[in-house]
């Protein structure tokens, strides 16, 4: 399968995952100034486990598919998770918690299903799989990213270093979409099944539904 078939298969999947979104009322709660102060505690929390999971299964991705380009993609993906880690820290701060304090929060389960998921496709999937997946999500994703920034910044008087981790998803990295495109068309030349690829991208858009609405859960 050619890099433009890939990219057609891309596009599939930006479709149905469009079709798929519903309203996100965690940021809509956020940006109105009615979402309660402690809730921002349970999304650094939960963001705290995830970025730590998320780094290990990009770090076993590019450990089994080690040859360009997925080894390059995979290791990139690890090592932006490990500078937004570095960048939560601010957030944690401004919320004045730390990280002892939130090592005793109780985690959600249905918000930690999108990085479960995901450990699940870098021990049993294909690298074709999670690079479609970590795609065809990325623009939503990052816009919920920007508008969690400025909703911080407007209603909380956050400043832009204790948003960074925020904005750091916000922002595509140079040649992200190129290399994924590259990973993908190899995977597929290579026997992964296209409707297989484009589940793990549906799949993984939903647990990220989840995510937020856990965070939104019980709020009148």
């Amino acid at each position: 399968m050619t890099r433009h078939s890939a990219a057609q298969l891309v596009a599939r999947a930006r479709r149905e995952l469009a079709d798929a979104t519903v309203p996100n009322r965690f940021v809509d709660l956020l940006e109105s100034g009615e979402l309660p102060r402690e809730r921002l505690v349970w999304l650094a929390a939960e963001e705290s486990l995830i970025v730590r999971s998320d780094r290990r299964s990009f770090a076993l991705l590019a450990a089994r598919f080690p040859e360009p380009p997925a080894g390059e993609f995979f290791l990139g993906l690890a090592q932006g998770e490990g500078r937004a880690l570095e960048l939560l820290g601010d957030f944690v701060g401004a919320l004045g918690e730390s990280e002892k304090n939130l090592s005793t929060y109780e985690p959600k389960p249905f918000a930690q299903a999108y990085p479960a998921y995901l450990a699940q496709r870098a021990a049993f999937g294909t690298a074709s799989e999670v690079a479609l997946a970590m795609l065809a999500n990325l623009e939503e994703w990052g816009a919920y990213c920007s508008r969690t920034a400025l909703a911080v910044q407007a209603h909380h008087g956050f400043s832009e270093k204790d948003v960074a981790f925020f904005t750091f998803f916000a922002q595509t990295p140079p040649g992200f979409e190129e290399l994924a495109l590259d990973v993908i068309a190899y995977g597929l030349e290579s026997g992964d099944d296209p409707e297989g690829t484009v589940r793990a991208a549906r799949l993984l858009h939903a647990y990220e539904i989840a995510f937020w609405d856990v965070l939104a859960a019980d709020l009148p």
